[in-house]
């Protein structure tokens, strides 16, 4: 060979590229989607690829929002659709929010059957009265990307994956000539009577339609448009409509649209698709979404599925698992891997991409936008995700999280009311929960040198929001400095989390050079201290007059001017300033003692008398990981000068609160926020304050991690001598240097570098 050279270059880079490929490692086989569908974890064990907006997934009953014309305490279960426990599945849905409180979605409902035909979903006590069938965890598989059951009743293995816009189903059945496929236009989570506003349904050919649904839910105004397509014809078809008695029938009535009628509309329809199938013939079902027309629906099924079979969509859905996942190596335990990855898998499911493939999605203004140069995202748990799922993201998502900060920034830009977003889902403002959390996410992007739009517009937007007077007692907070129990049943906690809101809003204005917006709002962050009362030492609800509220339980979550806690949780809620706090309880020495009775107090049963989200499962003495206001409070141990209480109390809460079972989430995951949690104090350190750079310190509960980030550089986490008992830090480490105030700037984390931890069994003071 007289020139080698080329040989021996396209060999070296073949042979470089082969190492990169194996460098990604499979850890989707770690990831178990049924942790956590059982009890209050809320989350569900379906297809779904990262952000998806398509999140495939088994619905277990069909349980009314409403009973007897009031709240059914019972739908709570059923926020996510799948519950553990049940024994019957009615079909399997297309969108669904992971571990939220609240619920919608459940939208395009598909079940297969064979037998006589039943368009009536029957009930869990006697399935065989309708289309449902009864299911066993032994014949029941959950994996990234990928799902399958085995229907007993119908001898139907189903099986399902996903791409971004599209959910895929393989039904095998056995041989019949009455196999069918259920459309359930009517089904959806938190249903009653009146929350379809209207359904429509076009059967272009023999093996695809076409339609929409449009709802009036926890959304108020929302639409979404289907295309579905048969990898088989159907012989025949039909729908039936269950809108009840219509005194105006128009002159569609000279059509008997029942029977294989390619045009159907009205407000609960049901379809269905009638087959021939030889034994383990499978039959496959691609359906896309979109949030703007049935065209856009039909070019996202096309563009992201095309003639791709379902084995080649799973690989490829398995492979974005894979590539999302291995922005964290970790050695540990198998158990550690599974919670670690699990955890991951949860926080990369929300939020959801908001767009067709073309970039369009409707807007809250009901108009057609596109998304120009970023990924217009929705479902924003804002109340839950502030703390600690985007300061995540921050570090292993930044162009994501950067889209997620433009996406609120368009949702302001949109809205008549020009707020950022309280809870966005699809074009909507839900308005779940209290403060405005969104300025917290947009500080901490920009403060960390992650957001490419306009700093001063994003500031301006944050200030506007923080001003709107007639939303939930702001007007009242800006005047009084708190707001009043008269006016709101959750006034001490939407007055802390308003004066944290401040805060923050306040250093981005530092940040940005705005003197005058960081004194006004850096003032307004000293709000929390007009409802501590000192002479108990707790957060208190407080009346117009200025005179604390007399009847008043620390321990209740009732009537006492917070919302999901107490006064023993949200008393310790200044995450701002916890040096001003502890000096107001005390000093160190009873700010201490308080932390040590809030993690070992005994809850008297009626403490879950009025709370439907917390449960003893998710409360360590008196403190309540279950729900969120809390999360940062085991690391406040680190201002009273106590750092090794911190350590032991993390270490506890990871052992206690998360476990690889499918009760294994001591409550709800709330869209991430649980799952972030565990990732961040595994590996060591917290954002306590996040609008800071800075992240306290804990007790890493993993040997060994490497951080993939996007910026090329790799931040590697040793825990030397790290089990079980050694708990405690001895010493730490960056690059060489001791690190003596249990704090890591993100900037140290985004340079590249090793932080290593020098664990024990004896506390280090």
């Amino acid at each position: 060979m007289k020139n080698p050279g080329p040989f021996i270059f396209f060999t070296l880079l073949f042979s470089s590229l082969l190492l990169k490929a194996q460098k990604i490692e499979k850890l989707h086989q770690y990831v178990n989607p049924l942790i956590g569908t059982e009890k209050m974890g809320h989350t569900y064990p379906g297809a779904t690829v990262p952000f998806g907006a398509v999140q495939l997934s088994p619905e277990t009953d069909t349980i009314s929002y409403e009973l007897k014309g009031k709240y059914n305490g019972e739908v709570y279960k059923y926020c996510a659709g799948y519950r553990y426990e049940d024994k019957t599945i009615v079909g399997f849905s297309s969108t669904h929010f992971s571990g939220t409180g609240h619920s919608d979605l459940g939208d395009f409902l598909i079940m297969p059957t064979v037998g006589s035909l039943q368009l009536n979903p029957g009930t869990a006590s006697h399935p065989e009265s309708g289309y449902r069938s009864r299911f066993s965890h032994q014949n029941e598989k959950a994996e990234a990307g990928y799902y399958k059951v085995k229907l007993n009743d119908y001898n139907i293995l189903a099986e399902l994956t996903a791409t971004s816009r599209v959910g895929v189903h393989r039904y095998t059945f056995p041989k019949s000539d009455q196999s069918h496929v259920i459309l359930d236009l009517t089904a959806g989570i938190y249903n009653y009577d009146g929350k379809n506003v209207w359904t429509y349904v076009r059967v272009e050919n023999n093996n695809t339609i076409t339609g929409y649904r449009q709802t009036n839910g926890w959304a108020r105004t929302r639409t979404v448009y289907f295309a579905m397509k048969f990898s088989k014809p159907f012989k025949s078809y039909g729908q039936k409509n269950y809108d009840g008695i219509q005194v105006y029938k128009g002159f569609w009535r000279k059509f008997d649209q029942t029977k294989n009628f390619p045009e159907v509309a009205g407000k609960n329809l049901k379809m269905y698709f009638d087959f021939d199938t030889n034994e383990s013939e499978a039959i496959e079902i691609k359906l896309a979404i979109s949030p703007v027309s049935q065209v856009n629906a039909l070019e996202n099924l096309e563009k992201e599925t095309g003639n791709l079979s379902f084995d080649q969509i799973k690989t490829k859905a398995q492979e974005d698992w894979n590539k999302e996942l291995n922005k964290i190596v970790i050695k540990g335990s198998e158990t550690d891997k599974i919670n670690f990855y699990t955890a991951m898998y949860h926080t990369f499911i929300n939020p959801t991409i908001y767009m067709d493939i073309n970039g369009e999605y409707k807007g809250l203004d009901q108009n057609i936008h596109k998304a120009e140069g970023f990924t217009n995202y929705t479902t924003f748990s804002l109340w839950d995700t502030y703390r600690a799922l985007h300061p995540f993201f921050n570090i292993i998502q930044p162009k994501r999280n950067n889209d997620m900060v433009k996406s609120m920034m368009a949702h302001y830009n949109q809205f008549s009311m020009k707020m950022l977003p309280i809870w966005s889902h699809y074009a909507n403002d839900n308005w779940c929960m209290s403060g405005y959390h969104s300025v917290s996410v947009v500080a901490d992007a920009i403060i960390k040198g992650n957001y490419e739009g306009d700093p001063k517009e994003a500031l301006k937007a944050c200030v506007e929001t923080a001003n709107k007077r007639n939303y939930e007692g702001i007007g009242q907070y800006i005047d009084l400095g708190y707001i009043p129990s008269e006016q709101s049943g959750t006034s001490v906690s939407n007055t802390l989390e308003y004066a944290y809101d401040d805060w923050a809003i306040a250093q981005l204005a530092q940040h940005l050079g705005e003197t005058d917006i960081y004194n006004q709002f850096i003032k307004r962050s000293e709000n929390w201290k007009n409802n501590f009362d000192k002479t108990i030492g707790f957060m208190r609800p407080r009346l117009a007059d200025g005179s604390f509220k007399k009847d008043f339980d620390v321990l209740s979550t009732h009537g006492q001017g917070f919302i999901e806690g107490n006064s023993w949780n949200y008393s310790f809620f200044v995450p701002q300033n916890p040096n001003e706090l502890i000096k107001m309880m005390g000093g160190n020495k009873k700010f201490v003692s308080k932390l040590d009775e809030l993690f070992t107090m005994h809850l008297p049963d009626e403490f879950f008398a009025d709370t439907e989200d917390i449960t003893r499962e998710g409360i360590i003495g008196g403190y309540v990981h279950g729900n969120e206001p809390a999360h940062h409070v085991a690391y406040l141990y680190n201002w009273a000068g106590q750092p090794w209480k911190a350590q032991a109390q993390i270490r506890h809460i990871l052992d206690m609160q998360y476990k690889a079972t499918p009760d294994g989430l001591g409550g709800n995951d709330d869209t991430g926020q649980m799952s972030a949690w565990y990732i961040l104090s595994s590996l060591g350190f917290y954002p306590v304050a996040p609008g800071s750079e800075d992240y306290s310190i804990g007790s890493p509960a993993i040997d060994h991690a490497i951080l993939n980030l996007e910026n090329g550089k790799t931040f590697e986490i040793e825990a030397i001598n790290q089990s079980p008992q050694n708990v405690y830090v001895q010493k730490i480490l960056l690059n060489g240097k001791e690190i003596k105030n249990f704090t890591l700037k993100h900037s140290e984390i985004m340079d590249g570098g090793k932080l290593t931890f020098y664990m024990g069994s004896r506390t280090k003071r």
